[in-house]
């Protein structure tokens, strides 16, 4: 095998043409090589007709995401931070020692901003974690920036026109290593509200009375009266992108008999639309008197920005780097196929921070059931689940029908189009396990509760009292919760609750979970019943609040076990997403060229091959559950090398933490894959990070190939 080039291993770059092979001076200067950056073009541009050229003049806003830092550090201490028992259990982050660590360096940021200015841009805006550099210039100098050449479209399905890349963006190969994305290269992307209103063909008119739940309905049906707590000194961010009237938020208070601190804006790239609110404000209303009804004595921030790629991506950095709140609630969204998966990655980013400084963040999954895309580009014949509520770093919440008796919970169903299914994005991190959770990818929701508008919510908004729906109501209900879970926990002197999702799945598959969720198992969306135990329509179900606290302040060890499920832990073992996560991997690890063949599909993690002294990883971290009785480590492995006899030169370590389990070498080499077995049966109870390592010496290549790794526990 021909070693392969550290160039190619480190980025698949356009190598320009020599000045020899084109037959001219050797004076005329080659152009320096780009390199693509992948998911930069809007999805809609291959359904949409193209109408002609952006005019060359025209202003455009762009913003560069930069990558994060030790990405493989920081997944271990994101799952140790919130592991009851782990040494970093609940030692969360400062915003500036997370930039300190893990964030882009200063030198990198330096660099991006050298290079804007150079192409004629003006640098706008460094957000203060350093993770996006913000700058504006003429479509012709976003063009020659970014490789692009930007076109006026027409999206057929939505009937609207926008402008967009017609290819993937691309930067010079010495930006490459520190440069995300690119966002702003298109209008296409707005996030929609996840509300709904009963009878939507004819909606009722606003009336003088409210009708629909109450603060004590769903306070009493999901035992959020009995914590003992109001969300005193706790702060709620909300995520939005329209304005609210202050006044119809002190109706609703009044009705109600509800006190607490003023809601206060806080504006993101200058959008402020209190002034004038515009067909999202019956959203911000909703989402400020769920949270007021359910923790009446949390301090709200409503963050207000511009409904774009850019507006998200900044408000979720701008959030994170303020470090004011500790509970953030997300009620608008995308569908994951008509989203750039490059302004997915930039949001996920800052929801990394997020859960290293503690913030725990509840998004609606979305009212179009399994058919996210129904209100978008791609339609409704494509299965689809909503962003950011696909984010492994955030928790998605469902939707239900609920039902009461006076002021207690009777009953629960799924609401037939609650969001919920598979992302196609996102691997299925190390703690979505448990019954009724299989395959590789993430999957939505976590957890639920009413959002069916037959069962709605009394709002106040434009001046009339509304019955409202849908899972925008869902996620502010939990924010609520988490509010009151905070100001319990500082009470008892413990962390907040932080990322939810790892913490909401140990409780889940705990002996508790009875006493901690409504498991709701009647009812189902397009695609997806609900059912015992975890589904994706509702999750685990909806809050009983006071178990559920219990059982979370009760978290300072790991969980008890009342078994094992048999599961299989690692997410992305056959690396078809084509990307590393949620592995870590040196560059040009996870690799698809032809040059070594994947055992199955067309993706696997090639390491080494270069000829030269060099070393590659690759790794992952899991829980192994305390009951199991076993687990099993499989991987297929392709050794191939230009190495003779029977002298270990290059090696390939295989560990668990700091132990070794095996080390195969360049004597291990064979035409075809062999699939290897580990016993892991004794890290039972333990979070795991599984490394494979791979060290060649300095001639003769050896190349260690890995694919199709699963870790079956029983």
């Amino acid at each position: 095998m021909r070693p392969r080039s550290l160039a190619l291993a480190a980025a698949i770059a356009v190598l320009p043409l020599t000045a020899v092979s084109l037959g001219v001076s050797t004076a005329q200067a080659a152009p320096a090589p780009r390199v693509a950056l992948p998911d930069t073009v809007n999805p809609a541009v291959a359904h949409s007709e193209k109408k002609g050229d952006v005019p060359a003049e025209q202003q455009i806003s762009v913003a560069v995401s930069l990558k994060l830092r030790d990405t493989d550090a920081l997944d271990r201490f994101l799952t140790a931070v919130t592991t009851p028992g782990a040494p970093e259990f609940g030692k969360y982050l400062t915003p500036e020692q997370f930039t300190a660590r893990f964030g882009p360096t200063q030198a990198a940021v330096d660099q991006v901003k050298s290079y804007l200015a150079a192409q004629g841009l003006t640098v706008t805006d460094v957000s203060a974690n350093r993770q996006v550099v913000s700058a504006r210039g003429t479509t012709a100098q976003v063009s020659q920036a970014f490789g692009t050449h930007e076109s006026a479209y027409v999206d057929p399905q939505l009937q609207r026109a926008f402008f967009a890349n017609d290819a993937a963006a691309s930067v010079p190969a010495d930006l490459a290593s520190v440069v995300q994305g690119v966002e702003g290269l298109d209008n296409h992307a707005v996030r929609k509200n996840r509300l709904a209103k009963p009878n939507a063909i004819a909606p009722k008119a606003a009336t003088a009375t409210p009708s629909g739940f109450g603060p004590s309905q769903y306070n009493g049906a999901y035992n959020l009266n009995k914590t003992g707590a109001d969300g005193t000194g706790v702060t709620v961010a909300l995520w939005e992108f329209d304005g609210y009237s202050k006044g119809n938020l002190t109706t609703y208070d009044s009705q109600y008999g509800l006190t607490g601190p003023a809601v206060s804006t806080v504006s993101v790239d200058g959008a402020n639309y209190d002034s004038k609110p515009g067909e999202g404000q019956g959203e911000v209303e909703l989402d400020s008197e769920i949270v007021r009804g359910a923790a009446p004595k949390a301090t709200q921030l409503v963050y207000e920005a511009p409904n774009s790629d850019q507006g998200e991506i900044d408000m979720a950095n701008k959030i994170v780097a303020d470090n004011r709140a500790s509970v953030i609630s997300i009620s608008w969204g995308s569908c994951e196929p008509d989203t750039t998966a490059a302004s997915m990655t930039a949001v996920d980013n800052a929801f990394k921070q997020a859960a290293a400084q503690g913030i725990s963040i509840f998004s609606a999954s979305g009212d179009d059931g399994s058919r996210d895309c129904t209100r978008s580009t791609s339609g409704s014949t494509v299965k689809a689940v909503d962003f950011p509520a696909s984010s492994p770093h955030q928790t998605g919440v469902g939707g239900t029908n609920l039902k009461v008796s006076g002021t207690a919970y009777s009953s629960e169903s799924a609401w037939s189009t609650a969001g919920g299914g598979v992302s196609t994005v996102f691997a299925k991190p190390a703690w979505q396990t448990g019954t009724g959770i299989n395959g590789t990818m993430r999957t939505v929701p976590d957890v639920s509760s009413n959002a069916d508008p037959a069962s709605g919510f009394a709002i106040y908004t434009a001046g009339g009292w509304q019955v409202y729906g849908g899972t925008s109501a869902a996620a502010p209900l939990w924010s609520g919760y988490a509010a009151q879970f905070n100001q319990k926990a500082k009470a008892a002197g413990q962390p907040v609750l932080g990322e939810a999702s790892p913490r909401l799945y140990a409780v889940a598959n705990g002996s508790g979970s009875a006493s901690a969720f409504h498991d709701v198992t009647s009812g189902s969306n397009q695609d997806f019943p609900a059912k015992a135990g975890y589904d994706q329509v509702t999750g685990w179900g909806s809050p009983i609040a006071d178990g559920l606290t219990t059982a979370l302040l009760g978290g300072t060890t790991p969980p008890p076990s009342g078994g094992c499920t048999a599961a299989q832990l690692i997410g992305n073992g056959g690396f078809e997403t084509g990307t590393a996560s949620p592995w870590t991997a040196s560059s040009g690890v996870v690799d698809n060229s032809s040059s070594q063949a994947a055992h199955a599909g067309s993706w696997k993690a090639w390491m080494d091959g270069y000829g030269s002294a060099h070393s590659d990883t690759v790794s992952q971290t899991v829980s192994i559950p305390a009951g199991c009785k076993s687990a099993s480590l499989t991987f297929w492995l392709h050794v191939d090398t230009a190495e003779t006899g029977s002298t270990a030169y290059d090696k390939l370590t295989v560990q668990a933490n700091s132990t070794t389990l095996k080390t195969y070498s360049n004597v291990d080499a064979a035409a075809g894959y062999v699939q290897r077995t580990l016993d892991l049966t004794s890290f039972a109870g333990q979070t795991v990070t599984i490394k494979f390592t791979g060290t060649e010496d300095s001639s003769l290549q050896t190349s260690f190939v890995i694919d199709d790794v699963a870790l079956n526990v029983g």
